[in-house]
């Protein structure tokens, strides 16, 4: 126990010990320190504002929602190409069967012209074989065509899909080129606030900028506030009479708290005090 009393798990003082519970204990800083603390109050505020933005640009729902059309149109291009393959195949196997047909039909007529078949049964038969064959060759013909239709229609789905693919990539890629020049935009002018901050940062007390930066992290992205008309600009609540009492009473190298968010309250001309 310090010669100030004892402190609370959290760090704080009880409120009935000799110090004031609104501001931090034996932390001190000038007045345009403090006011120093709400410029880079401000700019963390503006980084963290040019995070969301680049985070939250329209153009990455866009290109994830393109991506995804562009997948399931690459994927039915695929399945066209493969069933414009597979005709291929079977229009060449059909258009071999029809060809190993006609050059048989062409031989047995061969044979009947020149009169080498003289037995009446064989004849006959030769006969029937060339009808049959004839048969045979203008079926296989009709399956040729019929492939040759199924594989026309499906070059032309493989030609309307490569179009459709090629204008949505085009579109992915000009969203691409608007997200990424919003990066260069955003980017550069993080970079310019950071330098900023940096410098601003450096002028401001090691202990008061490290009190700042852990009620930052604690306190959402806000670490210290205006007290404005007796008004928290943290939590947006106004402070109880004897609180502003008790920071009216205080130092003005007094480091204040305030007692409802636990954040920094820096005092200007505008708290109402």
């Amino acid at each position: 126990m310090g010669p100030q009393g004892p402190r609370l798990q959290d760090g704080h003082r009880p409120l009935d010990q000799s110090l004031p519970f609104t501001w931090s204990p034996q932390l001190n800083a000038a007045p345009a320190d403090q006011i120093r603390l709400l410029d880079v109050q401000a700019l963390d505020v503006r980084l963290q504002q040019l995070a969301h933005k680049r985070k939250s640009l329209p153009e990455h729902a866009e290109i994830e929602s393109l991506t995804k059309d562009l997948t399931q149109m690459r994927d039915l291009l695929v399945a066209a190409q493969t069933e414009e393959s597979d005709c291929g195949r079977e229009q060449t196997k059909a258009e071999q069967d029809v060809d190993q047909v006609r050059q048989r039909a062409a031989r047995d007529q061969q044979r009947l012209d020149s009169g080498a078949v003289t037995s009446p049964k064989d004849l006959e038969n030769l006969q029937r074989e060339i009808v049959s064959l004839a048969k045979r060759q203008g079926d296989l013909e009709d399956v040729v065509l019929e492939v040759m239709e199924r594989r026309e229609a499906a070059q032309e789905r493989v030609a309307e899909l490569t179009e459709r693919v090629g204008s949505v990539q085009a579109k992915i890629d000009d969203a691409t080129a608007r997200r990424d020049a919003a990066f260069e935009e955003i980017d550069g002018e993080a970079a310019s606030v950071t330098k900023e901050r940096e410098v601003i940062a450096g002028s401001v007390p090691a202990d008061l900028l490290k009190l700042y930066d852990k009620l930052r992290e604690q306190q959402g992205g806000i670490g210290a506030a205006k007290l404005y008309q007796r008004t928290c600009q943290g939590c947006r609540q106004e402070l109880a009479i004897t609180d502003i009492n008790e920071i009216r009473s205080a130092a003005p190298d007094t480091v204040v708290r305030c007692e409802n968010c636990r954040r920094i309250l820096v005092r200007t001309s505008e708290s109402g005090l």
